[in-house]
């Protein structure tokens, strides 16, 4: 039996500092400089890194499977830009890997803009999109134990780490180690995301929040 989708109207929100929006193939090449600027910075942690640099066309085909993917209702891969929309400063996105009305957010963040509070804010406007506008149950965080700025985002936004998994992660010739991040819907009232201030926006540029 198929799962039922998780139905996810926000192409776009704007917080604070940030646009966080759904990718277009115009962005090819901000993504490429945001990549391939950081890598020393992003390969410890993120396997794709190492299959760095990629040829525009590859990178291209990428950002159009994301947004197929965005659109058919799939996943939701998001861009994370400069208010102006010239720079991009990282990646993120609402996950449907993890089972029925649960998502997983993921994130990285150019090295140019770590320390800044941009994932927090990131991943604050994406927690509230899961509860308030999609009315999702649950919303969970992984990451390297290793990796303590990633582990810092979900214990900031009031989550719970519920256990850490052992060599549960294929990471190139070995496996490493995952902790996993909860937060319900019950509790979500109490989280520092609940208190963001977002727009949202749906695909034709309708607000939704």
């Amino acid at each position: 039996m198929t799962e039922p989708k998780i139905l996810n109207p926000a192409y776009r929100i704007e917080t604070e500092r940030l646009v966080i929006r759904c990718y277009q193939p115009s962005d090819t090449q901000l993504l490429a400089n945001s990549v391939l600027e950081s890598l020393d910075h992003l390969k410890p942690w993120l396997p794709w890194a190492h299959d760095e640099p990629r040829s525009f066309q590859m990178r291209l085909q990428s950002i159009q499977r994301f947004r197929g993917k965005f659109d058919l209702q799939e996943d939701y891969i998001y861009g994370i830009f400069n208010p102006e929309e010239t720079r991009l400063l990282g990646g993120t996105g609402l996950h449907t890997r993890i089972g029925e009305q649960q998502l997983e957010i993921g994130y990285w963040i150019h090295k140019d803009y770590t320390r800044r509070g941009l994932i927090t804010e990131t991943a604050a406007a994406l927690i509230k999109v899961a509860f308030e506008i999609i009315h999702i149950h649950r919303v969970e965080i992984h990451c390297d134990p290793h990796n303590h700025a990633s582990a810092a985002i979900p214990r900031k936004l009031g989550f719970t780490h519920e256990g850490t998994l052992r060599q549960k992660t294929p990471f190139r010739d070995h496996w490493s180690d995952s902790m996993i991040w909860g937060l319900l819907e019950e509790e979500y009232p109490a989280s520092p995301a609940a208190q963001a201030k977002i727009k949202v926006f749906d695909a034709f540029g309708a607000p939704l929040l």
